[in-house]
């Protein structure tokens, strides 16, 4: 039954009052704790109007009350007592709506937090499935398609050197592109002595031929010939 259809039975509450009629009010005290209650527990918050249909009743009973109406004060308290007794057992069943509303928000939030983390186990999985993947694929290329060694290519070393200012046949013969030794400096001489006169003195831009491919003979006669005769 409708709290309304309550509310609108004050004949009855009547009835049972005058079953028990009193010179003093029998229901106002209970009828004032229970609406207490109910204001203590939000009844005027969540059920407005009700509440304040309730609080008229008593005011009403006051009222009587005051006017020394005692019976009819007491139809008005067991009145409100009736509404209040009924705001109660609503708000009671509005309470466990919401526990059960908040039980069942609980209960999806932890479902959809438990398929987002499932979302995102997955979505590593496939990631991870995938970089495997790709890994053996670089793998099994390397393996069907080694990479080819390429030959280092030595610089060619150099038929002609062109003389700078303060060179000299040893200095030159010492250099890594010539002979990397300067006791070599005789093979530069002889190979040039249409433009050296004196392998004592070379001039800055004279082209002097490097000669290569020397046999063994050569270099050593070459180094006999340098301890044999210092130029410097």
């Amino acid at each position: 039954m409708s709290i309304k259809y309550f509310m609108s039975s004050a004949a009855l509450v009547g009835v049972l009052v005058s079953s028990c009629a009193s010179p003093v009010p029998v229901w106002r005290h209970e009828a004032a704790m229970t609406l207490d209650r109910v204001r203590l527990s939000g009844g005027g918050r969540i059920f407005p109007e009700e509440y304040t249909s309730a609080e008229d009743a008593m005011r009403m009973g006051d009222a009587r009350l005051s006017a020394g109406d005692v019976k009819e004060a007491d139809n008005y308290f067991g009145l409100a007592l009736t509404k209040g007794k009924l705001l109660e057992s609503e708000l009671a069943a509005e309470q466990r709506r919401q526990q059960e509303e908040n039980v069942r928000l609980a209960e999806a939030k932890r479902l959809e937090e438990q398929r987002r983390q499932h979302l995102l186990e997955e979505q590593r999985r496939q990631e991870q499935e995938k970089a495997d993947a790709e890994s053996r694929l670089r793998r099994e290329q390397k393996q069907r398609f080694p990479e080819k060694t390429r030959p280092s290519r030595e610089r060619p070393l150099p038929a002609f050197h062109t003389a700078k200012r303060g060179e000299t046949l040893p200095l030159i013969a010492a250099s890594p592109d010539v002979y990397n030794d300067p006791s070599l400096w005789p093979l530069l001489y002889r190979a040039n002595r249409d433009q050296i006169k004196d392998p004592r003195h070379i001039w800055p831009g004279q082209v002097l031929r490097i000669p290569r491919n020397l046999s063994r003979d050569d270099i050593n006669e070459a180094r006999r010939y340098a301890q044999q005769r210092s130029i410097y």
